[in-house]
């Protein structure tokens, strides 16, 4: 693969003498996608998924007022690359606190990585450490979207003997802040058949996720267009400072030709803006005609109503 984004490809018209109407097309695909034994059907995944684990030592020195805590290695991760491999990389929290976050390098293409990176929480009075939950997660670093979670373990820190540097091996587990507490967006999609276009909407957002420790987010939302696995082309709104039910109202269009529908995703991710460290993900949207059943619903009603905005308030994903 390489580093552009594929283009749109060009090609023939869905019928031989070009007359194709879109309600032919949506039922097209509707039928699609109810038919049984459909392509879908493996993606339900194992009953209990088998995360892998991760290594790591904590300990407290009174005498300094610092907590040590040293990422060593994971191993069996799961493999979250079309490549069969992850590009994996921890990230440490001491929650409550979710702001301020620290994070190993990234090791490319290691399902058994080994880190090796010590971190110091400095000036950390004890009755304080002990109020605190360590909160690990492992993610696959992805250049072009949102990391992917590959889960997670968290420890109370007041049930650790902190007195001396202990090692632990533990189970990593599906990362638990998933879908419900993340808030909903309200989009809407436009299709026009002559233009070719998709223009999508983000009109506003309700009860986002607090990412910051002052208990708000400063979030702005990002559009990718997908064509099959691939990015074709990125939009983003402007970030609205402090605010958990934001207002953007703002439309982008997209080439969409009619026989690459089919194939076609729009990824919908809200974000919150960090200055100091990298943005973070509170929630996302997959819509196209194989997505989940809203976000279905959706593609539909604008397939078959086109010219026509159509919005729909979506709950944000993990």
């Amino acid at each position: 693969m390489g580093n552009k984004p594929a283009n749109s490809p060009k090609g023939q018209p869905p019928d031989a003498d070009g007359h194709s109407s879109v309600s032919d097309l949506a039922n097209s695909l509707t039928g699609d996608m109810l038919s049984p034994g459909s392509e879908d059907d493996d993606h339900e995944g194992p009953v209990s998924e088998k995360l892998g684990r991760i290594q790591f030592s904590l300990g407290y020195s009174f005498q300094d007022t610092t907590l040590t805590v040293k990422i060593l290695k994971g191993q069996d991760l799961p493999a979250k690359d079309f490549s069969g491999t992850s590009d994996p990389f921890v990230k440490i929290y001491l929650l409550p606190d979710r702001k301020h976050k620290l994070e190993t390098k990234v090791k490319r293409k290691n399902l058994n990585p080994h880190w090796n990176e010590t971190f110091l929480f400095e000036g950390f009075p004890y009755e304080k450490v002990r109020e605190r939950t360590l909160y690990l997660q492992v993610l696959d670093y992805d250049r072009f979207s949102r990391n992917d979670p590959i889960g997670e373990v968290s420890i109370p820190l007041n049930k650790v003997e902190l007195g001396q540097l202990k090692t632990f091996w533990k189970d990593l587990k599906p990362c638990s802040d998933g879908s419900g507490s993340r808030g909903d967006l309200l989009v809407s999609l436009c299709y026009n058949p002559t233009a070719n276009t998709i223009t999508v909407n983000i009109i506003k957002a309700r009860n986002l996720k607090a990412m910051d420790i002052g208990g708000t987010s400063d979030p702005y939302v990002k559009v990718w267009l997908m064509h099959k696995d691939k990015r074709v082309e990125k939009k983003k709104t402007v970030t609205i400072k402090r605010c958990l039910n934001p207002v953007f109202n703002e439309s982008f269009p997209f080439d969409v030709p009619a026989h690459v529908l089919r194939e076609t995703t729009i990824i919908i991710t809200v974000m919150d803006k960090d200055r100091l460290s990298r943005n973070d993900v509170i929630g996302k949207i997959y819509l196209s005609w194989k997505s989940g059943p809203g976000e279905v619903k959706h593609w539909k009603d604008m397939l078959s109503r086109p010219r026509t905005n159509v919005a729909q308030w979506h709950a944000l994903k993990a």
